[in-house]
């Protein structure tokens, strides 16, 4: 069976989306699996075990230029590309109208289908017009989790959603091309304190708080970061922090990965690198400064939780968590 994912964005998204591949690769172990992605993500989509193919868009740089000779001969590519292989199904995870055009211009094999979301579901992006361009669409329950939303398409598409494996906690898996390696001599937390979204954001003076607290329980702390923005933000902690931080340099996101699985935790707000964390099954505390933890938090393993909801919470709830996270941790608790 040849299958084509097509889920184009964001960072998170994508993460969350990866765990349907042990899902399908259970029920149909000899799937060829070929996913349509941001190019910007592509490197990272690369990684997950399962994909066979990655066929990279550049549908946000396209935009900018988008009737340029340049751009035209791009898109005639990509379409090329996308037509090459025949696909028994085609399933559209993202659910917008972008993201449907992408999937209905793939080719089908003989008795091939391409299928999409029937309807929209609470705090997910969904534009209605795509049940339409597509061959089937597969109704949702109104409040979901997002990863359970992305697992029940494929489940429902492919034929196995009452198999209980669709109820058991989410799996993914990584194809590292170097061992992750520890970087410092001290166990490193990694705080994701990035985002996209200024209401997802939690206090500077909060994350130097938190981070002097690591420390003299014995952690390094890791500073990853993307744009002139957030390097200022966590020079600033490192300057305040002393030797016991390191700001990360520059790193691509299949090179952020690879670090990040040597650390020993991940404490982050809402985001990309957060679903990543979750997604290496690392020990994870994600802060939540609004009502989306159902929607979008870890669910299934002890040793990853949420603090916060409709409001930040404050350095002691995340303190609290953290312990806890580690303590589950240390019990071997049983990884995915």
């Amino acid at each position: 069976m040849r299958i084509l994912i097509v889920k184009l964005s964001s960072l998170g998204d994508v993460i969350q989306t990866m765990a349907v591949l042990p899902d399908v690769l259970e029920v149909f172990p000899n799937a060829q699996i070929d996913w349509v992605v941001e190019e910007a993500f592509a490197p990272l989509v690369q990684m997950a075990h399962g994909v066979h193919a990655v066929i990279p868009v550049g549908q946000r740089r396209w935009r900018k230029s988008y009737f340029s000779a340049a751009t035209r001969a791009e898109r005639r590519l990509f379409y090329a590309r996308l037509r090459q292989d025949a696909y028994d199904a085609v399933i559209d995870f993202q659910g917008l109208i972008k993201s449907a055009w992408v999937g209905r211009a793939a080719r089908l094999a003989s008795g091939g289908f391409s299928t999409t979301y029937a309807n929209g579901s609470d705090a997910c992006s969904y534009e209605w017009p795509v049940r339409y361009l597509l061959q089937r669409s597969v109704p949702m329950p109104q409040r979901i989790h997002a990863v359970a939303r992305y697992r029940l398409l494929a489940a429902q598409a492919l034929g196995y959603s009452h198999m209980p494996l669709v109820q058991l906690p989410a799996r993914y898996g990584w194809r590292f091309a170097t061992q992750p390696q520890v970087v410092n001599d001290m166990p490193e937390v990694v705080l994701a304190h990035g985002t996209t979204r200024t209401d997802n954001e939690w206090p500077d003076a909060h994350w130097l708080a938190l981070a002097r607290q690591l420390v003299a329980e014995g952690f390094s702390v890791g500073l990853p970061h993307a744009g002139l923005r957030e390097l200022e933000r966590v020079q600033a902690l490192a300057q305040s922090l002393g030797p016991a931080a390191c700001v990360w340099p520059a790193l691509s996101l299949d090179a952020l990965a690879c670090r990040m699985a040597a650390s020993s935790g991940v404490i982050g707000v809402d985001s990309g690198l957060s679903h990543l964390a979750v997604a290496l099954d690392l020990p994870h505390v994600q802060i939540f400064s609004q009502d989306r933890a159902w929607r979008a938090g870890p669910v299934g393993r002890d040793y990853q939780t949420v603090v916060g909801g409709a409001q930040a919470p404050d350095v002691a709830q995340v303190w609290d968590r953290w312990q806890a996270v580690i303590a589950a941790s240390h019990r071997g608790a049983v990884r995915a």
